[in-house]
């Protein structure tokens, strides 16, 4: 059978990974540089500015710029998209009282639907999905308001950069190269072409997110991957302005997945209060599925149809869409160690997700604001950065995200063996806290799942343009930035086969992929429009390897 792993992209780590480039007088030196500007990344700036304030003969130490914080999109924020329902925890670590944060309020009252075609049977919530006591944000603008209290506390923020290399001497993390600018379709330098700098760190915190691209170069660089292989998820969401309030969040499984086990279609809804003239509704997919006309867009779409939905969104307007891959494979996933020498890894780029609680936002702050611990502890007069940099291992594996994650460590897998009997096993493995586990799983990766074809697309909706809606006006409502005639940061194998094809075509929200000519052998060529992109990273888990755009590219989210 064929599987999108027959066709491995052009891509190695190693062309990602080199020593510094730049004289040693035009290297930009900072203490502590933190990639990425999302959860982990800013719970990271933020403690460090804490510490640094209450450390002032460490700060002195670390120069002119003791703490930078890189993030690829046009502000912080832009790039940041969950559900999201937040247990509120790791903000209160970081000092925050949440009523403080602009948030949609705490969760008062929650409904789980098992759907049928035409049906909504309402079934109690299971424990995983209980959120009393937890908040609803919008993450962008969660990201906005952490970035402006970073730089209260000096924290230097770097928009628009992208980081491309990691730099390494010696085996040890010496920080990273930015990727250049104003370069045309061929990599030909523009009239605005900006080359890329080295930044080189004392430490160097990689909070890229999910599909991380440093973070996927790290794990191979230095052998860090676990036990089991990541998987993936595909998230698309919608934010609509509606005319009656949402009184609950909503939470469904079932329709329009299908549940016999031979699909392993695995995933649900979300539907969320935004105040009362707001909701956020999104589909979740995982990328283990084999039917290679699913897409995850089209899906969402579907899902509006149901009676019990559409009652939600009529005479509503749609204002904002997005895209983004949620890692899935748990505690066995977790690579065997989150540090290396110089290096610091956070957040969803390495999994800390619980997919069984639908909540990842509170590990990758908890996680930052640990690294953030872990890093001043290295420099300290005295200190073994070795041994402080290995403490934060220590700190999240026996805090709540370690015990979290373990209690639920085979949740996704059991769901490979259909929609009841991976239910029934995830229902004994919770009320049992992990006790009751089935033996450890073996995971598959998503792109070596073997590809079948059915007649999926067939029963989508058209675009009606109030209920349902194509995947393009979708990209434009995303605010997407991305220059027409930017280098192709996409790699794929551009022959394949033509189950591969349209897996990719199907898969991906943005319309990236089209099919180009037929080959005699069965095969047919992949064309590519880049500029839609929006970053989601569902190709990397599905046979190619999303690199990093421009800086300042991709999607202008703002109430995602």
């Amino acid at each position: 059978m064929t599987r999108a792993s027959d066709f491995p992209p052009p891509f190695s780590p190693s062309e990602f990974v080199g020593e510094p480039t730049d004289p040693a007088d035009e290297r930009i030196e900072v203490g502590v540089l933190i990639v990425g500007a999302g959860p982990a990344g800013l719970a990271c700036a933020l403690r460090l500015g804490q510490l640094l304030e209450e450390h002032p003969d460490v700060a002195e130490r670390l120069g002119d710029v003791p703490v930078a914080l890189l993030e690829k999109g046009k502000q912080p924020g832009s790039h940041l998209l969950s559900g999201a329902v937040v247990n509120p925890r790791a903000l209160r670590k970081l000092g925050y009282r949440v009523d403080d944060l602009p948030s949609y309020g705490p969760v008062h009252d929650e409904a789980v639907y098992v759907l049928t075609r035409r049906n909504a049977m309402r079934i109690p919530p299971p424990p995983t999905m209980r959120n009393h006591g937890n908040w609803i944000f919008s993450l962008s603008r969660l990201g906005r308001r952490l970035a402006e209290d970073a730089e209260g506390r000096g924290i230097t923020i770097l928009p628009e950069t992208v980081a491309e290399k990691l730099l390494v001497t010696h085996g040890r993390v010496a920080g990273v190269r930015t990727g250049d600018k104003g370069r045309g379709r061929d990599g030909e330098p523009l009239g605005n072409h900006e080359p890329g700098a080295d930044i080189v760190a004392k430490v160097t915190v990689l909070a890229e997110g999910t599909q991380g691209h440093l973070t996927g170069v790290a794990l191979e660089h230095f052998g860090l991957h676990g036990d089991e292989p990541q998987v993936w998820e595909l998230g698309v969401k919608e934010v609509w302005k509606v005319p009656r309030p949402l009184g609950r969040i909503v939470h469904t499984m079932g329709w329009p997945l299908r549940t016999a086990a031979k699909y392993r279609e695995f995933g649900g809804s979300f539907i969320y209060p935004m105040g009362d003239d707001m909701l956020t509704i999104g589909m979740v997919v995982g990328l283990d599925y084999r039917d290679v006309e699913l897409s995850a867009h089209d899906l969402l779409q579907e899902l509006k149809t149901h009676p019990k939905i559409r009652r939600m969104l009529e005479g509503g307007e749609r204002v904002a869409w997005g895209a983004k891959t949620i890692p899935s494979g748990g505690y066995n996933s977790l690579p065997t160690r989150l540090h290396a020498p110089g290096l610091l890894l956070c957040g969803d780029g390495v999994g800390l997700v619980n997919i069984a609680r639908l909540k990842g936002v509170h590990y990758a702050l908890e996680s930052g604001r640990l690294s953030a611990e872990a890093a001043f502890a290295s420099l300290r007069r005295g200190a073994t950065p070795a041994t402080a940099l290995s403490a934060y291992d220590d700190a999240i594996r026996s805090g709540f995200i370690g015990r979290d994650l373990y209690e639920v460590r085979d949740m996704r897998q059991v769901f490979g063996r259909g929609f009841f009997v991976g239910g029934a096993l995830a229902s004994a493995m919770t009320v049992s806290k992990g006790r009751l586990a089935p033996g450890k799983m073996r995971a598959e990766p998503d792109a070596e799942q073997p590809l079948l074809r059915t007649d999926r697309a067939s029963r989508y909706p058209g675009p009606d343009g109030m209920i349902t809606f194509d995947k393009l006006s979708s990209v434009f409502l995303s605010g997407n930035k991305t220059r027409d005639d930017q280098p192709n940061h996409i790699r794929l194998e551009r022959r394949v086969a033509r189950d591969v094809a349209d897996l990719w075509i199907s898969m991906c929200p943005a319309q990236v992929y089209e099919l180009g000519t037929e080959g005699g052998d069965g095969t047919v060529t992949v064309q590519l429009a880049p500029s839609n992109c929006v970053q989601c990273g569902a190709i990397t888990a599905k046979g190619g390897r999303l690199t990093p755009p421009e800086g300042g590219s991709g999607p202008e989210y703002t109430v995602t």
